[in-house]
């Protein structure tokens, strides 16, 4: 599925929340919270799910790839962790990819929503959480914890999405101990990797819309860029808040998903 004929104000609507995600996902992720709902709602209804996914992932990669480049001119981070984190990363998003075509997604709904409850509280409980680098665990215990994170958010991703750069950010700070900017930059490296190992797979088989794809990622790069300024100005404290903002309405979405679904 290559083409598909859109009205202008839908095409509109859609590049507006592309740009909102981009805002959003570069400081603390969870731009997919915007722009997999509104691709959801704005798509026809027939429009099967791997191509809204793969559609999804062209604006992500765009928007995650410039919030890269501004944080990594910027934040000082351990190249070491990117190793197990992006190798992992890379092939927990393929086998999610693949998975789209095979599970029920509704299923893990409940799932992360739990997670995603606890994840918050954890947060507001911690308050110096993430606000000073102190590094836990170093040698082949932190490659095998951060090859764990991306290999568990890297299928998260691949497979259905939204929350992958908040899972990403609070599991790097929780588990490893690094601040909130430097877990940020991690996380958006990682992130980029399980988007583009999950483009490869949907464009492979057809499941992206390349036109509609571009012209949101281009919206998608501006609020990338104006997020990740953002983040770095106000540093650790603003990203703490971001976050939990983030946690908030994510966890909503999925427990108002879990309702509609139940009536």
């Amino acid at each position: 599925m290559t083409g598909l004929e859109l009205p202008l104000l839908t095409i509109a609507l859609l590049v507006a929340a592309s740009f909102a995600a981009g805002l959003v996902d570069s400081i603390v992720g969870g731009g997919g919270l915007i722009q997999l709902p509104s691709l959801l709602i704005g798509l026809p209804t027939d429009t099967p799910v791997p191509t809204i996914a793969g559609t999804n992932k062209v604006p992500s990669s765009m928007g995650t790839l410039v919030a890269v480049v501004t944080y990594l001119r910027t934040v000082r981070i351990p190249w070491a962790a990117l190793v197990p984190l992006v190798a992992f990363s890379y092939l927990g998003s393929t086998l999610g990819a693949q998975l789209t075509h095979f599970l029920d997604r509704a299923a893990f709904t409940p799932l992360v929503l739990a997670a995603i409850v606890g994840v918050g509280w954890y947060t507001w409980r911690r308050p110096a959480l993430g606000l000073k680098h102190e590094v836990r665990h170093a040698g082949w215990r932190g490659f095998a914890w951060l090859a764990f994170i991306g290999l568990v958010v890297g299928l998260w991703d691949g497979f259905i999405g939204p929350g992958t750069g908040s899972f990403f950010l609070i599991l790097i700070v929780a588990i490893m101990g690094f601040d909130f900017l430097t877990s940020t930059a991690l996380a958006k490296v990682a992130n980029l990797t399980t988007n583009v190992a999950a483009i490869l797979v949907f464009g492979l088989s057809g499941n992206i819309l390349w036109g509609l794809g571009l012209a949101m990622g281009a919206a998608n790069i501006v609020g990338g860029f104006l997020g990740a300024s953002l983040a770095l100005r106000h540093g650790n404290q603003f990203v703490r808040k971001v976050f939990l903002v983030v946690i908030v309405a994510l966890g909503l979405k999925l427990a108002w998903d879990m309702v509609a679904g139940l009536l």
